[in-house]
Protein backbone atom coordinates (compact mmCIF):
# COMPACT_ATOMS: atom_id res chain seq x y z
CA UNK A 1 0.00 0.00 0.00
CA UNK A 2 3.11 2.08 -0.61
CA UNK A 3 4.81 3.96 2.43
CA UNK A 4 7.61 1.82 1.44
CA UNK A 5 10.30 1.02 3.79
CA UNK A 6 12.97 -1.64 4.36
CA UNK A 7 10.73 -4.52 5.31
CA UNK A 8 9.05 -3.55 1.32
CA UNK A 9 12.24 -3.67 -0.02
CA UNK A 10 13.19 -6.74 1.73
CA UNK A 11 10.50 -8.20 -0.39
CA UNK A 12 11.98 -6.76 -3.70
CA UNK A 13 15.43 -8.05 -2.71
CA UNK A 14 13.87 -11.34 -2.15
CA UNK A 15 11.96 -11.26 -5.78
CA UNK A 16 14.38 -10.25 -7.74
CA UNK A 17 16.63 -13.38 -6.66
CA UNK A 18 14.02 -15.71 -7.41
CA UNK A 19 12.83 -14.17 -10.84
CA UNK A 20 13.63 -12.82 -14.15
CA UNK A 21 11.26 -9.94 -14.21
CA UNK A 22 9.67 -8.27 -11.44
CA UNK A 23 6.42 -5.71 -10.63
CA UNK A 24 5.54 -4.19 -7.57
CA UNK A 25 1.94 -3.14 -7.08
CA UNK A 26 1.32 0.12 -5.52
CA UNK A 27 -2.20 0.93 -4.07
CA UNK A 28 -4.09 2.22 -0.87
CA UNK A 29 -7.19 -0.31 -0.64
CA UNK A 30 -10.02 1.23 0.48
CA UNK A 31 -12.48 -1.53 0.59
CA UNK A 32 -10.00 -2.79 3.79
CA UNK A 33 -10.33 -0.06 5.67
CA UNK A 34 -13.74 0.48 8.26
CA UNK A 35 -14.86 4.27 8.41
CA UNK A 36 -13.07 4.33 11.74
CA UNK A 37 -9.69 3.59 10.24
CA UNK A 38 -7.21 5.87 8.91
CA UNK A 39 -7.55 5.86 4.82
CA UNK A 40 -7.46 8.89 4.70
CA UNK A 41 -4.58 9.69 6.66
CA UNK A 42 -2.54 6.45 5.45
CA UNK A 43 0.89 8.12 4.78
CA UNK A 44 1.48 8.30 1.24
CA UNK A 45 4.67 9.19 -0.91
CA UNK A 46 4.52 8.00 -4.59
CA UNK A 47 7.44 10.01 -5.76
CA UNK A 48 9.61 8.62 -2.70
CA UNK A 49 8.26 5.32 -3.43
CA UNK A 50 9.08 5.02 -6.68
CA UNK A 51 12.51 6.34 -6.59
CA UNK A 52 13.50 3.60 -4.11
CA UNK A 53 11.98 0.70 -6.06
CA UNK A 54 14.20 2.42 -8.95
CA UNK A 55 17.21 2.08 -7.03
CA UNK A 56 16.51 -1.37 -5.63
CA UNK A 57 15.81 -2.63 -9.90
CA UNK A 58 11.84 -3.21 -10.10
CA UNK A 59 11.32 -3.37 -13.40
CA UNK A 60 7.30 -2.29 -13.71
CA UNK A 61 5.40 -0.52 -10.81
CA UNK A 62 1.50 -1.61 -11.13
CA UNK A 63 -0.59 1.41 -9.28
CA UNK A 64 -4.51 1.58 -10.51
CA UNK A 65 -6.23 4.25 -9.34
CA UNK A 66 -9.57 3.28 -7.34
CA UNK A 67 -11.93 3.63 -10.42
CA UNK A 68 -9.94 1.07 -12.15
CA UNK A 69 -9.80 -1.40 -9.57
CA UNK A 70 -13.56 -0.53 -8.70
CA UNK A 71 -15.86 0.43 -11.56
CA UNK A 72 -18.75 1.78 -11.59
CA UNK A 73 -20.75 -1.27 -11.41
CA UNK A 74 -18.63 -3.45 -9.35
CA UNK A 75 -20.35 -5.99 -7.68
CA UNK A 76 -18.47 -9.12 -7.03
CA UNK A 77 -17.35 -9.92 -3.25
CA UNK A 78 -14.97 -12.98 -2.60
CA UNK A 79 -16.56 -14.73 0.86
CA UNK A 80 -13.78 -16.27 3.41
CA UNK A 81 -13.54 -18.55 5.78
CA UNK A 82 -10.89 -20.97 6.91
CA UNK A 83 -7.71 -18.76 8.42
CA UNK A 84 -9.92 -15.70 7.08
CA UNK A 85 -12.11 -16.65 10.00
CA UNK A 86 -9.41 -17.52 12.86
CA UNK A 87 -10.88 -15.08 15.52
CA UNK A 88 -7.16 -12.92 15.25
CA UNK A 89 -7.81 -9.97 12.84
CA UNK A 90 -11.11 -10.80 11.82
CA UNK A 91 -12.42 -10.45 15.21
CA UNK A 92 -11.10 -6.72 15.46
CA UNK A 93 -11.79 -6.02 11.71
CA UNK A 94 -14.42 -8.32 10.43
CA UNK A 95 -14.70 -6.37 7.13
CA UNK A 96 -10.59 -6.79 6.40
CA UNK A 97 -9.61 -9.80 4.78
CA UNK A 98 -12.79 -9.71 2.22
CA UNK A 99 -11.43 -6.31 1.07
CA UNK A 100 -7.70 -7.77 1.16
CA UNK A 101 -9.12 -11.00 -0.30
CA UNK A 102 -10.80 -8.98 -3.34
CA UNK A 103 -7.90 -6.53 -4.29
CA UNK A 104 -5.08 -8.78 -4.06
CA UNK A 105 -7.15 -11.82 -6.48
CA UNK A 106 -8.04 -8.94 -8.57
CA UNK A 107 -3.85 -7.67 -8.53
CA UNK A 108 -2.55 -11.27 -9.03
CA UNK A 109 -5.11 -11.73 -11.86
CA UNK A 110 -3.98 -8.70 -13.55
CA UNK A 111 -0.05 -8.71 -13.22
CA UNK A 112 -0.25 -12.67 -14.08
CA UNK A 113 2.99 -13.51 -12.18
CA UNK A 114 4.90 -16.84 -11.21
CA UNK A 115 5.40 -16.27 -7.68
CA UNK A 116 4.34 -13.37 -5.36
CA UNK A 117 6.42 -12.49 -2.07
CA UNK A 118 4.55 -11.64 0.87
CA UNK A 119 5.72 -10.39 4.35
CA UNK A 120 5.40 -12.37 7.17
CA UNK A 121 4.66 -9.84 9.81
CA UNK A 122 0.80 -9.72 8.14
CA UNK A 123 1.01 -13.38 8.98
CA UNK A 124 -3.16 -14.23 8.91
CA UNK A 125 -2.77 -12.04 5.56
CA UNK A 126 -0.29 -14.27 4.16
CA UNK A 127 -2.13 -17.74 5.22
CA UNK A 128 -5.52 -15.90 3.70
CA UNK A 129 -3.66 -15.31 0.23
CA UNK A 130 -2.26 -18.86 0.32
CA UNK A 131 -5.51 -20.28 1.43
CA UNK A 132 -6.98 -17.83 -1.93
CA UNK A 133 -4.47 -19.22 -4.78
CA UNK A 134 -4.88 -22.43 -3.93
CA UNK A 135 -8.66 -22.22 -3.80
CA UNK A 136 -9.25 -20.45 -6.78
CA UNK A 137 -6.82 -22.52 -8.61
CA UNK A 138 -4.72 -19.21 -9.08
CA UNK A 139 -1.29 -19.84 -11.15
CA UNK A 140 0.27 -18.88 -8.72
CA UNK A 141 2.66 -19.41 -5.92
CA UNK A 142 2.60 -17.24 -2.88
CA UNK A 143 6.26 -17.15 -0.92
CA UNK A 144 6.49 -15.99 2.50
CA UNK A 145 9.46 -13.63 3.18
CA UNK A 146 10.69 -12.99 6.81
CA UNK A 147 9.72 -9.88 9.08
CA UNK A 148 12.43 -7.06 8.75
CA UNK A 149 12.53 -5.49 12.30
CA UNK A 150 14.57 -2.72 13.47
CA UNK A 151 17.86 -2.68 15.57
CA UNK A 152 14.88 -2.62 18.45
CA UNK A 153 13.46 -5.45 17.52
CA UNK A 154 10.10 -3.70 16.37
CA UNK A 155 8.66 -4.96 13.25
CA UNK A 156 9.14 -2.34 10.48
CA UNK A 157 5.46 -0.99 9.42
CA UNK A 158 4.44 2.52 7.05
CA UNK A 159 1.99 2.64 10.76
CA UNK A 160 5.66 3.30 12.77
CA UNK A 161 5.31 6.77 11.57
CA UNK A 162 2.41 7.56 13.68
CA UNK A 163 4.13 6.78 17.29
CA UNK A 164 5.38 9.32 19.24
CA UNK A 165 8.88 9.42 20.87
CA UNK A 166 7.67 7.76 23.95
CA UNK A 167 5.25 5.42 22.27
CA UNK A 168 8.21 4.07 19.78
CA UNK A 169 10.72 3.08 23.12
CA UNK A 170 7.88 0.97 24.27
CA UNK A 171 6.93 -0.75 21.10
CA UNK A 172 9.87 -3.38 21.21
CA UNK A 173 8.21 -4.71 24.03
CA UNK A 174 6.00 -6.66 21.89
CA UNK A 175 8.64 -8.55 20.22
CA UNK A 176 10.44 -8.82 23.17
CA UNK A 177 7.39 -10.65 25.10
CA UNK A 178 6.65 -12.45 21.57
CA UNK A 179 10.61 -14.02 22.18
CA UNK A 180 10.40 -14.96 25.94
CA UNK A 181 7.01 -16.12 25.37
CA UNK A 182 8.16 -18.50 22.56
CA UNK A 183 11.51 -19.45 24.08
CA UNK A 184 9.70 -20.69 27.13
CA UNK A 185 7.00 -22.74 25.26
CA UNK A 186 9.75 -24.39 23.63
CA UNK A 187 11.15 -24.85 26.86
CA UNK A 188 8.28 -26.48 28.46
CA UNK A 189 6.22 -24.24 30.01
CA UNK A 190 2.39 -24.54 29.46
CA UNK A 191 1.25 -22.05 26.57
CA UNK A 192 -1.65 -20.38 28.42
CA UNK A 193 0.86 -19.32 31.56
CA UNK A 194 3.69 -18.25 29.47
CA UNK A 195 0.87 -15.86 27.24
CA UNK A 196 -0.50 -14.83 30.54
CA UNK A 197 2.63 -13.41 31.89
CA UNK A 198 3.32 -11.76 28.49
CA UNK A 199 -0.06 -10.22 28.32
CA UNK A 200 0.56 -8.93 32.06
CA UNK A 201 3.88 -7.37 30.43
CA UNK A 202 2.70 -5.78 27.32
CA UNK A 203 -0.36 -3.90 28.97
CA UNK A 204 2.35 -2.99 31.90
CA UNK A 205 4.33 -0.45 29.32
CA UNK A 206 0.85 1.14 27.70
CA UNK A 207 -0.49 -1.17 25.13
CA UNK A 208 -4.19 -2.16 25.02
CA UNK A 209 -4.31 -5.56 23.87
CA UNK A 210 -6.10 -6.75 21.30
CA UNK A 211 -4.31 -10.50 21.41
CA UNK A 212 -1.22 -12.57 22.57
CA UNK A 213 -2.36 -16.18 20.70
CA UNK A 214 -0.71 -19.41 20.25
CA UNK A 215 -1.92 -20.89 16.88
CA UNK A 216 -1.46 -23.50 14.51
CA UNK A 217 1.18 -22.21 11.87
CA UNK A 218 -0.76 -23.28 8.57
CA UNK A 219 -4.31 -23.36 10.13
CA UNK A 220 -4.38 -20.47 12.04
CA UNK A 221 -6.53 -23.15 14.68
CA UNK A 222 -6.04 -22.95 18.58
CA UNK A 223 -3.57 -25.06 19.86
CA UNK A 224 -2.90 -26.43 23.23
CA UNK A 225 0.53 -28.06 23.30
CA UNK A 226 3.55 -28.17 21.31
CA UNK A 227 2.58 -31.54 20.22
CA UNK A 228 -0.98 -29.80 18.23
CA UNK A 229 2.03 -29.54 15.13
CA UNK A 230 3.89 -25.98 14.30
CA UNK A 231 3.30 -22.90 16.64
CA UNK A 232 2.88 -19.41 15.52
CA UNK A 233 2.78 -16.81 17.95
CA UNK A 234 0.85 -13.83 16.84
CA UNK A 235 0.00 -10.32 18.99
CA UNK A 236 -1.82 -7.37 18.01
CA UNK A 237 -2.08 -4.00 20.61
CA UNK A 238 -3.41 -0.52 20.49
CA UNK A 239 -0.85 2.52 21.85
CA UNK A 240 -1.79 6.12 21.49
CA UNK A 241 -3.18 6.08 18.33
CA UNK A 242 -1.04 2.73 16.53
CA UNK A 243 -2.39 -0.30 16.22
CA UNK A 244 0.83 -2.50 15.83
CA UNK A 245 0.42 -6.49 15.02
CA UNK A 246 4.14 -9.05 15.09
CA UNK A 247 4.28 -12.34 15.40
CA UNK A 248 6.98 -15.40 15.75
CA UNK A 249 7.18 -19.25 15.40
CA UNK A 250 8.01 -21.47 17.88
Amino acid sequence: MGALHGGHLSLVRLARRRADWVVVSIFVNPTQFAPNEDFATYPRNFGRDLAMLQEVGVDLVWAPTAEAMYPSGFATRIVLEGPAAAGLEDRFRPHFFGGVATVVGKLLIQCQPDLAIFGEKDYQQLRVVTQLAKDLDLTVRIVGAPTRREPTGLAMSSRNAYLSTDERAAAPTLYRVLRKSADAIAGGAAIEAALSTGRVEIERVGFALDYLEARHAETLAPIQSREGGPIRLLVAARIGRTRLIDNIGV
